[in-house]
């Protein structure tokens, strides 16, 4: 494969892909595709050969790089013509697409390659932009295809992508010498140029030659009049219902999996939920293959005001779970034969409450995210169709063809094992350093999101930014305020849609002999260690029942809840107190499949927190050791003669929480290299 650096038609692919896919209105995420055709060196005879470069399968034409393209020998790909077995076995073309590659191929190739090799063109871009579906969806999208842009663009019947579809566009260039590309019904667009800058020029023209009619000649009011009960709360109010309901509707929608959930409510959103045709157009679901796959068909849509009673609007949410569920099953069985793939779930994708916002579910973050992105792409598309014609997608059964294609359903298959704490949201707090920002990065690692909550917040955003966008958010959070906890949990919620894995790190030490402890020493202490877990347990235990889905809480004790050592009154104690926390709650909170349990670390000094902060240099007095010598001090103590380490600590929480425990509750983990005077007995 030839080098960026070295080919031309790779950096210009590249360059373009990368232009055209950072638009939003040009293309959704990891949507689309686009290609190039060169010449390259065939290693095996050292002659010059045709190449097709092409942006392969899954990925994304925004961030697009050289390894993420197919690279295929054109001749080869066209050559599949000849044993083209007809449309009804059209799949079968993919797998010939493995004896065109050139050399290893870079990126599997993607069903649209056949569009890119048999089009007569060198550069051809294939898009999803707003405008462009707008047309493809509208109810006269083919005379409007006529009537916009005349014999430029032409109309394409709805076909699902695969090697016909290629065909096709390939003959409709070759019977139209003046147009520079299509319109695909109910998806999307195609280009082409001769270079790649005039494929770029012609990709732009259809998008916004497509926008500019609609914004000129469209209705003012595509979507109706505006509905006033379910017109948009003031900012503050509908965050705080969407904190309220976040995970109670997360739990509905991981009915049959988990999910991590995503809120949004942009104008878009909010302007669509409040009009007149909500009803309508939500029940005809999108249309854009790309949408749908990430979206389900339809959202699931709340009929009440956003401001309704809270228990109210939970029971009517249950009710229309269930009609959704129903729905669903009956939509599959209707569409599915004896080959269709298992049914993969009847949980919506997309929930909308009306004045308050939109909820988006997916398997992680990025997925759920990206979900409610594409229902915006899907809002956009109903505005656009509405404002020049009616908005008419493509049939449930082509959805179902879609969504259930034994092609789709290969890429599922192919997607890797999911990781231990895939779909779950830990909420830790004092993250911003030592033990609790390794524990943050262990969870990451294992699959998990975080909420980076500590009272030093600059901090808890550098450890957010360092684990990613869709990984961490960072929060405030001072424990010893009760509005504070809700405060950061509430964020947590409309960050993620929920909290699984609560861990009670935050902490301070006061060390000092009995009788120079002052009162407030004692209660600094205590509420920021034994108040302060009490608050966070109890607050994220509310969302934990809210979800039905289980739960672990992790309190972060010490070797000193069990052992005694001298001039430690205060921190001791607090300790001892975190340490009951675990099995009283241990027995109170099992039944509801909530797992509490603690870990008792002990001479954690490299990278903490609590001990840079004159811990450390108060326990070197107390042991007549240089505070540097502190952690080496520490191991030649234990039994196995080692320094514990903020990572130790958190090994210790995933063994709690990634399932090989799964039936460990009450229970205290030593993490202290070992001390024989702290064994818990």
């Amino acid at each position: 494969m030839a080098s960026r650096k070295t080919n031309k038609t790779v950096e210009e692919l590249l360059t373009r892909s990368n232009k055209l896919g950072s638009n939003p209105k040009f293309t959704n995420y990891a949507g689309g595709n686009t290609s190039a055709k060169g010449m390259g060196i065939d290693p095996a005879t050292g002659k010059k050969i045709e190449l097709l470069w092409v942006k392969g399968s899954g990925g994304d034409l925004g961030t697009l790089t050289e390894s993420g393209l197919a690279v295929l020998q054109l001749d080869r790909v066209r050559a599949l013509q000849n044993i083209y077995p007809g449309l009804d076995r059209e799949d079968e073309m993919v797998a010939a697409f493995d004896y065109c590659l050139h050399g290893r191929g870079g990126a599997a190739p993607s069903i649209d390659t056949a569009m890119h090799a048999l089009v007569d063109a060198n550069h051809v871009d294939h898009l999803h932009p707003d405008s462009g579906i707008a047309i493809a969806t509208a109810k006269d999208g083919k005379a409007l295809t006529s009537k916009i842009f005349g014999d430029k663009v032409v109309w394409v019947p709805w076909r699902r992508p695969g090697f016909q579809l290629g065909l096709d566009i390939a003959a409709i260039k070759s019977k139209n010498p003046k147009a520079i590309g299509c319109i695909l019904g109910g998806h999307g667009i195609t280009a082409w140029g001769d270079t790649s800058a005039q494929a770029e020029k012609n990709s732009t023209f259809i998008i916004k030659t497509a926008e500019t009619y609609i914004n000129s000649k469209g209705i003012k009011k595509p979507f109706g009049e505006k509905v006033a009960k379910f017109a948009a709360l003031k900012p503050a109010a509908r965050r705080a219902r969407a904190a309220e309901i976040a995970a109670y509707i997360r739990g509905i929608a991981s009915t049959d999996k988990p999910q991590v959930g995503h809120f949004d409510d942009s104008d878009a959103v909010l302007e669509f939920m409040a009009s007149a045709k909500l009803g309508k157009l939500a029940a005809l679901g999108t249309s854009c293959p790309d949408h749908f796959l990430r979206t389900k068909v339809k959202p699931m849509v709340l009929d009440l005001p956003g401001d309704a009673d809270l228990e109210k609007v939970k029971a009517r949410l249950t009710v229309l779970h269930e009609k959704y569920r129903a729905d669903y099953a009956a939509y599959y069985k209707k569409y599915a034969t004896k080959n269709s793939p298992a049914m993969r779930g009847a949980d919506p994708a997309i929930v909308l409450i009306p004045g308050v916002g939109m909820f988006s579910f997916g398997a992680n973050k990025q997925t759920a995210r990206v979900a409610g992105e594409f229902y915006i792409n899907a809002i956009n598309v109903m505005r656009g169709a509405e404002a020049i014609s009616s908005y008419s997608p493509i049939s449930d059964a082509e959805k179902f063809n879609i969504e259930y294609w034994s092609l789709e359903e290969a890429k599922l298959q192919r997607m890797p094992k999911p990781k231990p704490l895939a779909t779950r949201v830990a909420f830790v707090t004092g993250a911003g350093s030592g033990i609790g920002k390794a524990i943050a990065e262990r969870i990451v690692t294992e699959g998990g999101c975080v909420v980076i909550a500590d009272l030093n917040l600059t901090a808890a955003k550098e450890v957010a930014a360092s684990l990613g966008r869709d990984n961490a958010v960072a929060v405030s959070i001072d424990v010893t305020s009760e509005s504070a906890i809700k405060q950061a949990l509430a964020e947590a919620v409309l960050a993620f849609g929920g909290v699984d894995l609560i861990v009670n790190n935050a902490g301070l030490s006061i060390s000092k002999p009995l009788l120079e402890t002052t009162q407030r020493d004692w209660d600094l202490q205590h509420d920021v260690m034994a108040r302060g877990s009490f608050l966070v347990s109890r607050e994220a235990t509310r969302i934990l029942l809210d979800q039905k889905l289980g739960g672990d809480i992790i309190y972060i004790s010490s070797k000193n809840s069990v052992f005694a050592g001298p001039n430690n009154i205060a921190y001791s104690a607090t300790k001892a107190d975190q340490a009951h926390q675990v099995r009283l709650l241990a027995a109170e909170l099992g039944e509801h499949g909530i797992r509490v349990n603690g870990i008792n670390p002990d001479g954690v000094v490299r990278g903490s927190g609590i001990f840079a902060k004159g811990w450390g240099a108060s326990r070197a007095k107390v042991y007549g050791v240089k505070e540097e010598d502190l952690g080496k001090f520490y191991a030649q103590r234990t039994l196995l003669k080692r320094e514990v380490v903020p990572e130790n600590v958190a090994n210790a929480v995933i063994a709690l929480t990634a399932g090989e425990l799964s039936h460990t509750t009450g229970l205290h983990i030593p993490v202290d290299a070992g001390v024989a005077a702290a064994f818990i007995r």
